[in-house]
């Protein structure tokens, strides 16, 4: 595969200028990215339908969902017994698919082999883009302009690669050595002085440290300023829970953060300490030398590391220290530290850089300028929308979306925007209606029914949400949401009276994968209430309660059950409780059938 691959890309060469003929650089990939939330897409087709893919610097192989295999029925083939992939969450076994025609920065590769996820990795995206790919030859990596780049250097020796403007200050760092064909972007670094390895990962919707790491460095994970991090997840079964904890110093290279906070998550890859995530990636520019072994760093501005689950504060967090320059630069052309856009695909591209590092008027203002660039490419409006909504400023967002489905009726992930943006503003008939409309453009294996499920039952039709979660279950049985989605038709099922026992049952499948899960207990604590098993809902809801004292529905729901058994004062007392925590809960629990 990687001669097929360096053949084909060998035939599409050209030069990227050189001022001195005895170093060249020559471009072998350009490939366009988008930032979609924690995502760099990048353009493909499969079989001649277009897909996105996630260009992840931190797989070793190019791989393809579970869902992706079985919507472009692809044969699938089982790996070897004793070969598997690891994650952040845990092993998974491997199995193989070939794509008959595969389509990648406009160039079209054969019978390609792609390795089978279980888990999902995004709406709308296929699978991930690997280190077989982008570790071919050099790489640099400009996600705050959209782009990566694949580069073969000629005559160039050890002089540094430096693709932005020469005075600004940059690192030089060894790569570390790697086994066999699967490369790996790995290097040193320091958390308070301690030596650790780092692995570049944009597949990585956040840097974080493992938690074995944090205590080799002194890091206290039950510092009382330490907060909730929230739960990712990737490749294997388990969703990973994060905290955010206090650190002195974060150094690679010459670059230092102080005073700052890092992600820690109980998690084992083999020689890696720390994932260096997307976010490391939008506040630098990294050109990684596989002809030399090194990578090179320079720091564009802005937070290294995506803290946002916290309240992030400049007292918390300062930018890194100007690291000092290493070498002589080297006699090829380069630009200003940035690829200026020239044309509308350009400006959505660093606009939505933009939005991804929260720098909303930046991006709006690239996005304006894509949408006048092309006032007819649906996309262009689409993406500045939902730019508006996250900047909280959702009555800008709705006219283009309006105009974006004018140009492109068929566009799902504006459809579902726009049925989150009526639903929420209360208009449910014309969410519904939108809603409605995707459900029949999207596929069944489609991902994004997982978040529609959520649309439906915010307004009220409990049946469009358990259908579905129900067409997510069937085509995704082995992804690490399963509990969540199955506990979310519990709770649907409940809340919506259909199929109370099924609800339980859905609950029961859902807690076998995580016993102590609170959320999984309220739910089938409302199944037993709706079935009038009330002994067993008020055993569910201590149990919740016992994991998290502040879960109003379960007060709510343990204060009914309580009731209907005579024990009057200690049900008032739980309702009272509960409508302290979510005043607004009475009203909506009588709307649905549950009142005392």
């Amino acid at each position: 595969m990687f001669r097929r691959l360096i053949a084909v890309f060998a035939a599409w060469t050209t030069l990227t200028g050189a001022a001195h003929a005895a170093c060249q650089l020559h471009l072998i990939a350009d490939f366009k990215v988008t930032l979609q939330g924690s995502s760099p897409l990048i353009d493909a087709k499969i079989n001649g339908e277009n897909v996105k893919m996630i260009a992840d610097s931190g797989a070793f192989y190019s791989s393809l969902s579970q869902g992706a295999v079985t919507q472009f029925k692809l044969q699938q083939e089982a790996g070897n017994v004793f070969m598997y992939t690891i994650g952040i969450g845990g092993t998974q076994s491997i199995s193989t698919t070939k794509v008959k025609s595969f389509t990648i920065a406009d160039q079209t590769l054969s019978n390609q082999v792609f390795l089978v996820t279980d888990n999902e990795v995004g709406a709308g995206v296929a699978g991930l883009m690997g280190e077989n790919i982008l570790g071919l030859v050099d790489a640099y990596y400009d996600l705050p302009d959209g782009a990566i780049k694949m580069l073969r250097p000629v005559g160039c020796g050890d002089r540094p690669f430096v693709l932005w403007d020469a005075s600004r200050p940059f690192s030089t760092i060894p790569l570390a050595p790697h086994e066999g064909s699967f490369r790996a972007i790995q290097v040193d670094a320091f958390v308070n002085g301690k030596r650790i390895r780092a692995e570049l990962d944009t597949g990585a919707s956040a840097s974080m440290l493992s938690a074995d790491a944090a205590r080799r460095a002194g890091l206290n994970i039950d510092d009382p300023t330490a907060t909730n991090g929230g739960v990712h997840r990737g490749i294997g079964r388990r969703m990973v829970a994060t905290s955010i904890v206090p650190v002195e110093s974060f150094k690679i290279g010459d670059e230092e953060v102080k005073h700052t906070r890092l992600r820690v998550a109980s998690f084992s890859l083999p020689g890696v300490d720390m994932l260096l995530g997307e976010d490391f990636f939008l506040s630098h520019r990294v050109y990684v030398a596989n002809s030399q072994r090194q990578i090179y760093v320079t720091y564009t501005g802005g937070p290294v590391f995506d803290l946002s689950v916290a309240p992030r504060s400049p007292a918390t967090q300062t930018a890194l220290s100007p690291p000092k320059l290493d070498g002589p630069a080297p006699d090829v052309k380069r630009n200003d530290g940035s690829f200026a856009p020239t044309d509308a695909d350009g400006f959505s591209r660093r606009g939505m850089a933009y939005a991804s590092r929260r720098q909303f008027a930046l991006a709006i203002a690239d996005l304006t300028r894509s949408t006048e660039l092309a006032p007819k490419e649906a996309r262009y409006l689409t993406e500045r929308a939902t730019v508006y909504w996250a900047s909280g400023q959702p009555q800008l967002a709705k006219p283009d979306l309006d105009k974006s489905l004018q140009l492109d009726p068929g566009d799902t992930q504006a459809l579902v925007t726009r049925a989150a943006l009526r639903i929420g503003s209360g208009d449910k008939p014309g969410g519904l209606a939108d809603l409605g409309a995707a459900d029949k453009a999207l596929p069944k294996e489609a991902d994004i029914r997982f978040e529609m499920a959520g649309l439906y039952s915010g307004a009220d039709s409990g049946a469009g949400a358990v259908a579905q979660l129900s067409l997510w279950i069937k085509a995704h049985p082995d992804d690490n949401r399963l509990a969540e989605t199955l506990n979310a038709r519990c709770w649907d099922r409940a809340l919506f009276d259909i199929d109370a026992e099924q609800a339980v049952a859905d609950c029961d499948a859902a807690l076998r994968h995580n016993h102590k899960m609170a959320a999984y207990l309220d739910s089938r604590g409302l199944a037993h209430l709706r079935l009038g098993q009330n002994d067993q809902a008020i055993e569910d809801y201590d149990a919740a309660l016992a994991l998290e004292p502040r879960i109003a529905w379960s007060l709510y729901g343990r204060g009914l059950a309580k009731l209907r058994k005579a024990q009057t004062a200690d049900g008032k007392a739980d309702l009272a409780a509960a409508t302290a925590l979510a005043p607004r809960l009475p009203d909506y629990a009588k709307a649905h059938g549950f009142s005392p």
